[in-house]
This record gives structure tokens, C-alpha cells and sequence, in this order.
């Protein structure tokens, strides 16, 4: 049930980063977002290789959701974040700080070299967290609309 109720929220939210981006029209946006979610995760919190765990405040009260994928880069196994949320009244109050050094124990523990994850570039609190983290950028894209 969580895991279903977690995608029925993100599924719409990441199609409107996307737009956001400039990447996807309005028009396509959910239905490629529908596609990117099935294809990575085909047999949903089961799919080998993916890893979607609850985010839990100290009472144990379910306060978001990261999942993130085991992938091959350059020779070495790493955990790339596909996703990492906190419920909006929950914000501000270090669950994302905590699910990421939980996440630095789990992926030592199953071997893997380092963390990588995109951020959108208008998340620029996602950005601010990811740097007091320890994530340094691998890559930047930019992009400059061109008057119409």
C-alpha cells in the first residue's frame, strides 16, 4: 500500500520536474513519466536490483521514501538515488539528512563504491542538502531559452 501510494504521488510530481526542466511538454509528461517508472521498476518494490525503503521519524511514523538502484559505473558498483522525498509537514527537520547516511550504511554494507544522483537544477534546497553531504557535481547541463 505505501509503495502504491508513493508512486501515485511522485509519478505526477516528476512529470512536472521534467516540465519544469524544459524536458517534456505538458502533453506527454505523465504518460512518459508512467513509462520511466515501469521500465525501472517492472515488478514494482520487488525488482531486483531497486531499493525503496520508508523514510521513518524517530517515533517510527512514516515520513517519506528513498529508493535508489544498484548500477555499474566506470568499473565499480555504485547506488544511483532515483528518489528521495519527505512529506511536506515533515520537512526541515533532517529525515532526508538521516535516510542519506542510512543509505551511505547500506550501500557498505552490499559493497558498493559510492552514491550518485541528478538534481534538478530549480531544487536548489536539494542542492544546498546534497553539498552539506559530501556530493560534489559530476556533470552540469545548461540550457537558455531562446525568445520566441
Amino acid at each position: 500500500d505505501e509503495f502504491a501510494r508513493w508512486l501515485e504521488a511522485e509519478i505526477p510530481e516528476y512529470a512536472a520536474d521534467k516540465v519544469a526542466n524544459g524536458q517534456w511538454s505538458q502533453d506527454s509528461a505523465l504518460e512518459l513519466a508512467r513509462k520511466d517508472f515501469t521500465d525501472l521498476l517492472p515488478q514494482g518494490p520487488s525488482t531486483e536490483g531497486q531499493h525503496v525503503y520508508t523514510v521513518l521519524d524517530a517515533s517510527g511514523l512514516a515520513v517519506g521514501t528513498l529508493w535508489f538502484g544498484v548500477q555499474d559505473r566506470g568499473g565499480q558498483r555504485i547506488a544511483y538515488v532515483y528518489d528521495i522525498v519527505v512529506a511536506p509537514g515533515h520537512r526541515r527537520r533532517g529525515h532526508a539528512e538521516r535516510a542519506f547516511k542510512a543509505l551511505e550504511q547500506e550501500a557498505a554494507r552490499l559493497g558498493l563504491a559510492g552514491i550518485a544522483l541528478h538534481v534538478f537544477g530549480h531544487n536548489l534546497a536539494a542542492q544546498a542538502l546534497y553539498a552539506k553531504l559530501g556530493f560534489v557535481p559530476t556533470n552540469i547541463n545548461l540550457f537558455k531559452p531562446l525568445p520566441a
